[in-house]
């Protein structure tokens, strides 16, 4: 299981993840968005959207840090395991709390708006249910193995392995002894990796770059006096044939 789990699994959901995009973008390119609800609501969806977006970002970038940047390129920039742990567990729960925040919100604002609620698709359900998963064990993993003076030290086990995956040589021996909170949430973590291409959450990989490049678009505003200032002309005007 440990081998199916941290030797196997990881490469399925990468290559779900970058197969299933390129299938996406090459198949369903009009169905690569948001399907954005807004026209229907907008109120809360001004605070959710907001709310989940940074929440989320800020986690995303947590993570990235914790376990790919080694414990030594902390220390070499000042940044101590001590005041790493503290920023891990206030920062990182922070970010959690701001995610989940946003989350519920959406998933309120959709199951109390009736064309909301018609417009979202299964794949939408599944979607909210494994990223709130994943976020929520996120947390509860650090929570329950941590505390403000000290904690369960990710980075010399599931730090180590994650690395190893991209090395083609993964590190199941470093998953051993792993608390098995953490071990759900990584689990939890690659099955949302696996269904991003299949989610709405594939908007992540578009920029509008175009943006940077494209014409300036004037916009001319008018007073209220300024409307309709054309003079009518007496008589027939000759229109163009």
């Amino acid at each position: 299981m440990d081998t199916f789990l941290w030797g196997v699994l990881p490469y399925v959901a990468l290559v779900l993840l970058i197969a299933g995009t390129l299938w996406r973008y090459r198949y369903d390119k009009f169905g690569w968005t948001t399907r954005s609800s807004q026209i229907y609501e907008s109120r809360l969806l001004n605070l959710a959207s907001p709310a989940f977006h940074y929440g989320i970002l800020f986690v995303l970038v947590g993570h990235l840090m914790g376990l790919f940047v080694p414990e030594s390129w902390t220390n070499a920039v000042g940044l101590k395991e001590r005041a790493y742990h503290l920023l891990s567990l206030y920062g990182g729960t922070a970010a959690g709390v701001l995610a989940v925040a946003g989350i519920a919100l959406l998933l309120y604002r959709r199951r109390t708006n009736t064309p909301v609620f018609r417009a979202t698709t299964r794949n939408d359900k599944l979607m909210y249910a494994v990223l709130l998963a994943a976020v929520v064990m996120g947390m509860w993993a650090k929570l329950t193995n941590s505390s403000p003076s000290s904690g369960y030290d990710y980075r010399e086990t599931i730090a180590p392995w994650a690395r190893s995956v991209f090395t083609l040589r993964p590190d199941i021996a470093a998953m051993e002894g792993v608390p098995l909170t953490y071990r759900i949430h990584a689990v939890v973590g690659l099955a949302l990796i696996a269904l991003v291409p299949f989610t709405r959450l594939v908007h992540m990989f578009s920029a509008p770059v175009q943006y940077l490049f494209r014409p300036y678009v004037v916009y001319r505003s008018r007073g209220a006096g300024e409307l309709g200032t054309r003079r009518e002309k007496r008589g027939w005007e000759k229109v163009d044939s």
